[in-house]
Order: structure tokens, then sequence, then C-alpha cells
């Protein structure tokens, strides 16, 4: 199976646009030790021809042309493309607006929990694809699946649970009691497998916290894609970046006595890549000293382009 991080960044990018804090200064400025990252996305294919995106992030057209292996055949029909599937993994603007990008009446398949596809079809913008070509497909929770795309299997099986976390900011309601509105299917963690060789992974770019159902089901898995958002819950408001914490965000922390390092120093994972990494994370700082901690920990810190094979 062929895995490739498209987009190794949270929300807004790295550097955000509008954002000069520490890191986003230095990496416009090409400071050594610092590297770029677009929108949250992974992109994995069974024989090397024909992908599958999960997530489909605001910067998948800049993501697209970065990667030849999503490009159309240079021999083949005027309009095509080896896109042939979307999973989504919940609702935030992040993970759902390069949808857009794939507009021009091109056939592939859109995934998603009953949550994420009520979103998008409230929303009229993403009737721009057309039903026609683009079937959007409800994934049932603790259920395995075989990814089709407009041509039929595509050699992968895929089982969506729920994990721990929050309904996207701009669909929260702060009226409906505990969690803004939160339901189950909002946030989603995937296990991702090729049916031929039975090997797989996990891909979990969202979490509030690692709770003991999630540690069993990871435990011993042989690589897991996770939520590396934020190094502490406060470092955005101690950077004066925005008034909110990670908890409340819904994002769980690297470092502490709950964030995700500690939480998987029992699990014998093999291979731990942090994704969704925000700009203001001192782990992109490859000099820092929380890198050095994450690194020591048996991490990897994801970047745009990072391939993996199993």
């Amino acid at each position: 199976m062929h895995i490739k991080i498209l987009g190794a960044s949270a929300g807004g990018g790295f550097p955000q646009w509008n954002c000069n804090g520490v890191n986003s200064a230095a990496v416009r400025a090409k400071k050594p030790g610092f590297q770029a990252r677009t929108q949250s996305s992974l992109a994995i294919s069974s024989n090397g021809t024909h992908w599958v995106l999960l997530n489909a992030s605001p910067d998948l057209r800049q993501q697209i042309n970065d990667n030849s292996e999503l490009w159309p055949a240079a021999d083949g029909p005027l309009r095509a493309s080896p896109i042939k599937a979307v999973v989504l993994t919940n609702a935030d603007v992040d993970h759902i607006a390069g949808l857009i990008n794939l507009r021009e009446m091109q056939a592939f398949n859109v995934y998603g929990s009953s949550r994420v596809l009520d979103t998008l079809n409230a929303n009229t913008i993403f009737n721009i694809l057309n039903p026609d070509f683009v079937p959007r497909i409800k994934i049932e929770l603790n259920s395995v699946f075989n990814v089709q795309g407009p041509d039929g299997d595509l050699g992968l099986s895929i089982e969506a649970f729920d994990v721990p976390g929050k309904v996207a900011l701009y669909l929260e309601k702060e009226n409906t009691g505990p969690g803004f509105g939160t339901q189950e299917g909002d946030t989603i963690g995937l296990k991702v497998t090729d049916t031929a060789s039975g090997q797989f992974f996990y891909y979990v770019p969202g979490c509030a916290q690692v709770d003991d159902k999630l540690a069993a089901r990871l435990k011993d898995a042989p690589l897991v894609f996770f939520d590396g958002t934020l190094f502490t819950d406060d470092e955005m408001l101690k950077q004066g970046l925005m008034p909110k914490t990670g908890k409340r965000m819904g994002h769980i922390s690297i470092s502490g006595p709950e964030g995700s390092i500690k939480a998987f120093e029992d699990l014998n994972v093999k291979q731990k890549i942090y994704v969704h990494i925000n700009n203001s994370n001192p782990v992109l700082d490859e000099n820092s000293t929380e890198r050095k901690i994450v690194e020591a920990a048996g991490w990897k810190v994801g970047f745009d382009g990072m391939e993996i094979q199993i």
C-alpha cells in the first residue's frame, strides 16, 4: 500500500495567510529548520495508479499540482483523474473545502458519516459536484467497507470508528448542552487495510482524548497518523494568536500528563507520525527542544510529500 502525506498542517496551513507568529514568520524568511506545509490530507493507493484521498484540504489544487501521482495520465483522455474516492473524517473546513476543487463533472465517490454528509447536503455550494458523477456514500461506524471508485473496487477496505472530538467550529450550537452540539460521527478515525496484503494503518487527524476504547484499538498497531495540532494546550493563548485552548477546539495536546506522548507510551505502536500540526506548534522548528522531545519519544513529525509503503 502506498501512503503519501499531501498536507501535514492544521487549518490555515503553515504559514497561515494572516499569521505573523514566530513560526510563520520564520518559514516566510526561509529560516533553516522550518518547512512550509499545506492543510491536512493523505493520499493512499493499493496499486500506485488509483488513489483515495483521506480528507479534501482547501489546498487540494496545489497538492495535486505538487504530486504527479495525482495528475491525469499523459496518454489518457482529455478529462480524467487517478483520484477515485475521497473519505472524510469530519466536517472541518480544512477537511471538506477541497471538494470544491474536484468539480468539472469528474466521477469519483465521496464517503462520510451521516453527520458529515448532512453538512454537505445542507450547503448548496457542494452541489457543484454533480451527483450523477459524484455519489455521497454513508459510512456506518464500526463496520468494514470496501472502497469503491467509479469503475469498481480499489483494493482497500476501511473501518471507521468514533473518537473523542468536537463538532466543527462553524457548526457549534452553544445552547444545546455540553459539547457545543457534538454528536457521534462528528469526528471519526479510520483503519485502512490493503485487502490483498492485509497490511493496515490508522488515521486519526483529529482527537480530543485517547480514552480506554481508543487505546485498546490502537495497541500494537504497525502505523498511526495522529493529531499533532498543539504541543501544549495553552500555546495559542501564550503566543497571543487565539483566545482558545486545544481542549476547547477538541484537540489533544502532544505534551503533558494527558497528552498523546504519554497516552501512547505503552501502546507499542511501531510507527507514530503527527499530522494536522498547527502553525503555533514549536515542533515545526526542527531545532527546537520540543522537536527533540517528540523524536526521543519515538514520534515523527509529518511533512508534505512524506511517503510510506507498507
